[in-house]
């Protein structure tokens, strides 16, 4: 294998997205398409990333991946996209590609991979219930074997991208008389079967992110299952572990804020100087930069372990955590020093910024709960990572 040069593969990134990426406004968070015409241009250029080679790299060079590809590659496009402000791919396309090259026929491999490289599917995630968020394991969705198909009833929520999806990745109760974590399985599920409902929810945000999804009756053909009756928790995990390089962005994301508030406070007029005059303003801006260089090295030392193959227990709940309060609470800064400009609507025009603070701190609450909530992060740190005794289960 060549020596890799990393300046090059940075440039090569740069240099694409300065050539395509789609002209779109920047919006906090994992968010859906506004509409039809925006979820084409977002497909559009998601084949592209693929096409360039910046996505699916690490996949066997039989469905389009390199022989050469490295690790660290995954690192350096998130960087490279978060700093650029530039979209990722939509949908939780990789999410389902690594269920299907690790657990996946080839039958399946070979239908849904290309599809997913050429961005003919856009997938969503169907695993969260209105009962079973972080206790994912209670989902209440069932898929009962009748001959040749698997007949699904039940209801999803939070589900990003659902009103644009083509396929959905879907975890559903097979087997109600088990352990709960031993009777779910994994499916490659068409959303246009009849019986799919699909509702979006409107956010405090003003936009419609996730939706609900209801099953009444449909019936799912038995070649859909991936892995094998009763795998699903498994094959969840394991995808879901997969998914590594999403927090080094977020914390790029805090450096390019704390930036941009520390440029506003300098540049807005405040009593006889400046915003950042103010000796309070000051230090809370000095406490956040302290912060957030804290977070920037304890995701490049993750990273680091990461790339020698090392594991610590630690390492994700503990920058996810401290990402998602930090994150919140510098959000609420920057709404803060706008004094009454703070309180207006995202798509206010007198809103500083063209409202993205508004956006920032709406969003900021999303990041304590999705991925694992705050309190699940603080659970998987005190039992995994400190081997404290397990919360207690309610009676």
């Amino acid at each position: 294998m060549t020596e890799f040069d990393e300046p090059a593969f940075r440039q090569r990134i740069r240099d694409f997205i300065a050539a395509n990426a789609p002209d779109l406004p920047y919006r906090v968070g994992t968010r859906s398409p506004e509409d039809q015409a925006e979820s084409r241009v977002l497909r559009d250029w998601s084949r592209q990333v693929y096409e360039a080679g910046f996505e699916g790299a690490e996949w066997p060079v039989e469905f389009g991946g390199r022989s050469d590809f490295r690790a660290v590659e995954e690192l350096i496009v998130t960087e490279e996209f978060a700093k650029a402000l530039a979209p990722t791919p939509i949908g939780a396309g990789r999410l389902a590609a690594h269920a299907l090259l690790h657990f996946g026929t080839h039958d399946q491999q070979v239908e849904y991979l290309p599809k997913i490289r050429r961005y003919e599917h856009v997938w969503c995630q169907l695993f969260s219930e209105p009962d079973a968020g972080s206790d994912l394991a209670s989902m209440r969705t069932t898929a009962i074997r009748d001959g040749d198909y698997f007949v699904v009833n039940g209801q999803k929520v939070w589900s990003t991208n659902a009103a644009f999806s083509d396929m959905g990745y879907l975890l559903a109760r097979s087997d109600p008389s088990v352990a709960k974590h031993a009777g779910i399985s994994a499916f490659a599920f068409d959303m246009s079967l009849p019986g799919v409902t699909v509702r979006p929810l409107r956010e405090m945000t003003g936009t419609s992110d996730f939706n609900e999804v209801f099953f009444d009756d449909v019936h799912v053909p038995a070649d859909a299952l991936i892995g094998d009756l009763g795998q699903g928790w498994m094959i969840a995990t394991t995808s879901l572990a997969s998914e590594r390089a999403g927090v080094g962005a977020l914390v790029i994301r805090l450096r390019q804020n704390l930036d941009a508030l520390i440029t506003y406070a300098k540049a807005t007029p405040s009593g006889t100087g400046t915003i950042a005059d103010d000796p309070v303003i000051r230090q809370q801006l000095a406490d956040f930069t302290a912060r957030v260089e804290i977070a920037t090295l304890m995701s490049e030392a993750a990273v680091d372990r990461r790339l020698r193959g090392k594991f610590n227990e630690a390492d994700a709940p503990l920058i996810k955590l401290g990402f998602a309060v930090l994150n919140q609470d510098l959000s609420y800064l920057g709404i803060e020093i706008q004094g009454i400009r703070g309180a207006l609507a995202t798509d206010d025009p007198e809103a500083v910024d063209h409202g993205h603070w508004q956006d920032e701190f709406l969003y900021a609450k999303a990041y304590t709960i999705s991925g694992g909530s705050n309190e699940i992060m603080r659970n998987l740190l005190g039992e995994r990572a400190l081997g404290l005794p397990r919360e207690p289960k309610p009676h």
